[in-house]
């Protein structure tokens, strides 16, 4: 779909044809979904396209990841306010009604042509605004937009690398980077080590979206040849890297394997803003499930603002829901009393011994026992001597 847009305008079409089926059968937390045709986002354009337009169809029904989430209930305790996320991608755009107020840019990063970062930005922290449906997970939470790619969204691991240590510098507690990259290991490696020391939690697709339509010919032709096992900056040990799954718990057909991923969160069929206006998009993919997790994010530093960026990683891992990988659970961790932790060691008092007992007594006791043991002995020869000397008369021997 980011290839030929022909495809990915037939590939919607099918898509929103047969959501509502899909929907119906999927519990009642799906019921809601709305099944308006949308167009749909992309990740990078071709030099020849015309950049992504506002769109005119707003989804008016809730889409299923707010129940998926939990959202209503997380909502009555943190809704991000006081958090600045920074989202590392395409740009956000600043005239989106469900952003107003709340978005600040660093650089070129106002202008988004691609779309891909506006509608990340929707997933974190969109508003619900009259009359539609969806809203992001930190509905209160500060957007920081920083350009982590070129104008039409081709990046590098240099430009992710840059955008990351300017969304630490300007101080962004959550920073959400949209892509994955088979190379930039030493440069993705330090700039997360960077926001890592100003406590920053970096949060990063485990893997790309889709495979560009170039590379999968590659890929034929050098047969024998294994994918990445690994992409950057989500191989980072400090980047909490994030898997998708859609509205029924399952991944779509030849996606990523899930060897890295740490959570997993909606991503597929997913309802989010355009680079402007208040219509919505379709999307679907790694990148944004790693936005709900940023919002999730938000969400627990706001509400526990003591915690550092990897206590807030540790609170998320350890409330998902069991799974391979966990699925994000975002009430939980707002909520939950985490019982492995480190308790504190009560500090116990001196024993206190007893003084020295006085050793008279015991010198008594020795003379009192040698007397009596004495006594004993003398009454024992006394009692043979005298028989003796009596029968005797107590002559001497001989």
């Amino acid at each position: 779909m980011r290839r030929d847009p022909t495809s990915a305008r037939a590939a919607a079409a099918v898509l929103m044809a047969t959501l509502p089926l899909l929907l119906a059968g999927s519990g009642p937390a799906l019921a809601d979904s709305d099944p308006v045709e949308l167009p749909v986002a992309r990740a990078e354009l071709r030099a020849d396209e015309s950049c992504a337009a506002a769109s005119e169809r707003p989804a008016e029904r809730e889409p299923w990841t707010i129940r998926a989430l939990g959202l209503s209930r997380a909502w009555q305790q943190s809704q991000g306010a006081g958090v600045t996320v920074a989202v590392v991608d395409t740009g956000v755009g600043t005239s989106i009604p469900a952003l107003a107020g709340r978005v600040e840019t660093v650089g070129s990063a106002d202008d988004d042509c691609v779309g891909h970062g506006s509608f990340a930005a929707g997933l974190i922290a969109a508003a619900r605004t009259k009359g539609v449906g969806p809203a992001g997970v930190a509905p209160a939470a500060r957007i920081l937009a920083v350009r982590g790619t070129e104008e039409r969204g081709t990046t590098t691991p240099d430009l992710l690398a840059d955008g990351i240590r300017k969304a630490a510098d300007q101080g962004a507690k959550v920073i959400y980077v949209a892509r994955a990259l088979p190379t930039g290991r030493e440069e993705l490696t330090t700039a997360v080590a960077y926001a890592t020391r100003r406590d920053a939690l970096v949060v990063a697709p485990f893997a790309p979206d889709t495979v560009p339509q170039d590379k999968a010919e590659q890929g034929k032709e050098e047969k024998g040849k294994a994918a990445p096992l690994w992409y950057w900056p989500a191989a980072v040990p400090d980047v909490l890297s994030v898997m998708d799954y859609g509205a029924g718990g399952d991944r779509p057909a030849g996606a990523p394997m899930a060897l890295s991923a740490d959570l997993a969160a909606p991503g597929i069929g997913v309802v989010g803003n355009g680079p402007k206006g208040s219509g919505h998009y379709l999307g679907s993919g790694s990148s944004f499930a790693a936005a709900h997790v940023a919002g999730a994010a938000a969400l627990v530093r706001a509400r526990h603002p003591e915690l550092s960026a990897a206590e807030v990683t540790r609170r998320l891992l350890g409330t998902a829901y069991p799974a391979s990988p966990p699925r994000l659970d975002v009430y939980g961790a707002l909520t939950a009393v985490l019982t492995d932790a480190a308790g504190t060691v009560p500090k116990q008092p001196p024993a206190g011994l007893p003084e020295s007992p006085s050793p008279a007594p015991r010198h008594r006791a020795v003379l009192v026992a040698s007397a009596a043991g004495g006594l004993v002995l003398l009454v024992a020869v006394a009692a043979v001597v005298i028989p003796l000397g009596r029968a005797r008369r107590w002559r001497p021997a001989d």
